[in-house]
């Protein structure tokens, strides 16, 4: 794969896939503590309804897919702010309209042939310079409020009432919380698709969550997981000319099931 990287399709690639993973390991980690994976998935499908705007009114795909998620996060956070049992309720909803939506406005778009399989199952070697800007500024803007505010996300993740007692501002970081993850799926649908996203965000964390004792520490660790995953997956990718997403997805799976197994075996002999 070394004569590949003198491609800027393939140099653009790597990047990308570093960005996100990076990204999606601490998006990734604050997702399964507050226990909103399904959430992963609802923004996933409901931003395809922005792709759809995107594609009618000719505006770039990262611009309307974030719009579109964002103002989802919004309602949902709104909405199940004070009734989080309920959650999965509002996402499903907005799941389906988000979808039909996004399918109706692309049908409707003169002369537009819709490449299914690129926003199913990601494009990763057609990320442009813009793209990366894009990513870029998302990775510094998760790293500048996990800095700042680690301590308070972490109260908020954990026990929200507890939070509140503290004086700590729970709707303004749980809001936070998921914007920040809409934005991190509208990213990783460009790695890994729309049908894989939940995968990228949970495998990786899981992993870590079973070999650290702090938030701090699987943050990191699943960043460095979701890295490594998707730097062999690509390989695999150009080696084999298979899609890329699924390649990556693939090689997280096993690595998930060669852990499961050896903690497993290691479990019986301790």
């Amino acid at each position: 794969m070394l004569e590949a990287l003198s491609y800027d399709f393939v140099q653009n690639a790597l990047m990308a896939g570093l960005l996100v993973s990076i990204a999606s390991g601490i998006i990734g980690s604050l997702i399964v503590v507050n226990r909103m994976v399904f959430l992963a998935g609802g923004i996933a499908h409901t931003a395809y309804g922005g792709i759809g705007v995107a594609v009618f009114f000719g505006l770039p795909m990262f611009l309307g897919a974030s719009l579109f998620a964002v103002l989802s996060a919004l309602i949902i956070a709104s909405i199940t702010l004070k009734e989080r049992e309920r959650m999965d309720t509002f996402i499903g909803l907005m799941w389906a309209v988000g979808m039909a939506l996004g399918v109706v406005l692309i049908d409707l778009t003169p002369g537009y042939q819709a490449d299914f399989m690129s926003y199913l199952f990601g494009s990763i070697l057609a990320v442009s310079s813009s793209d990366l800007w894009f990513m870029g500024g998302l990775l510094v803007v998760i790293l500048f409020i996990m800095t700042f505010w680690y301590r308070d996300i972490l109260a908020v993740s954990y026990d929200s009432e507890y939070a509140n007692l503290r004086g700590i501002n729970v709707p303004f970081f749980y809001t936070l919380i998921l914007v920040l993850s809409a934005l991190t799926v509208v990213v990783a649908i460009k790695v890994v698709g729309l049908i894989l996203v939940i995968a990228l965000l949970t495998i990786p964390v899981y992993i870590a969550e079973k070999l650290s004792n702090t938030l701090y520490v699987m943050m990191i660790l699943s960043g460095i997981f979701s890295s490594i995953f998707t730097l062999i997956g690509l390989w695999f990718s150009y080696e084999y000319e298979i899609a890329s997403g699924a390649s990556i997805i693939l090689v997280s799976a096993i690595t998930l099931f060669l852990f499961l197994g050896l903690s497993r075996i290691l479990g019986r002999i301790n």
